[in-house]
């Protein structure tokens, strides 16, 4: 298990782990799928999920929790009411209005871009990225990045999952990483 990761011995975990489906060869043949839709459809694991990353964060003083599309948009609103911060979506590009900032990132099949308002995270805030998965790091690596050219901090990032043997916690410039579930060798 990666080092900053929820307790072990933390019973909520198994529920929320056996909630998560692998699906074979999606989205194309050899890839291992984790679905985490499926912990959408089990209210208690989801409730612990959250409960968990709560807990965690109500008293780190995080002034805003950034959420990377898509599936940082699940977890990162619910936890964002329990600690009493505000929810900065990233989005793919041209899917927000108005003014916004970017930051392009390598992905093993070309570039992709992600983008925050402007003016939605202040200089000087406290921040928590969350996305769903970490495997390879780039997409969680261009969040911080976004957030840190626009002045502010990154207290840390959350995932539900990590992949580690993908190593994309060394993408993350040394933030700190929590993770609930690693699907190591499985």
């Amino acid at each position: 298990m990666a080092v900053n990761s929820a307790p072990q011995d933390d019973p909520r975990l198994a529920r929320i782990k056996e909630s998560i489906h692998s699906i074979p060869d999606f989205p194309k043949a050899g890839i291992l799928f984790r679905d985490v839709t499926t912990l959408l459809l089990d209210h208690k694991a989801f409730k612990d999920t959250i409960d968990i990353f709560v807990e965690r964060y109500k008293h780190m003083k995080i002034d805003a929790v950034v959420g990377i599309e898509a599936r940082g948009f699940i977890f990162g609103p619910p936890i964002a009411l329990g600690i009493g911060a505000k929810f900065v979506p990233q989005r793919k590009p041209k899917k927000l209005p108005g003014p916004v900032v970017a930051e392009e990132y390598t992905l093993e099949y070309g570039t992709d871009r992600i983008e925050m308002h402007e003016g939605a995270v202040q200089p000087g805030e406290r921040c928590l990225v969350v996305d769903d998965l970490i495997a390879t790091g780039g997409t969680l690596a261009a969040g911080i990045r976004l957030v840190e050219r626009v002045g502010a901090e990154v207290v840390e990032c959350a995932c539900l999952i990590e992949l580690s043997e993908l190593k994309g916690r060394e993408k993350l410039m040394g933030k700190p990483l929590f993770v609930l579930v690693d699907f190591e060798g499985e």
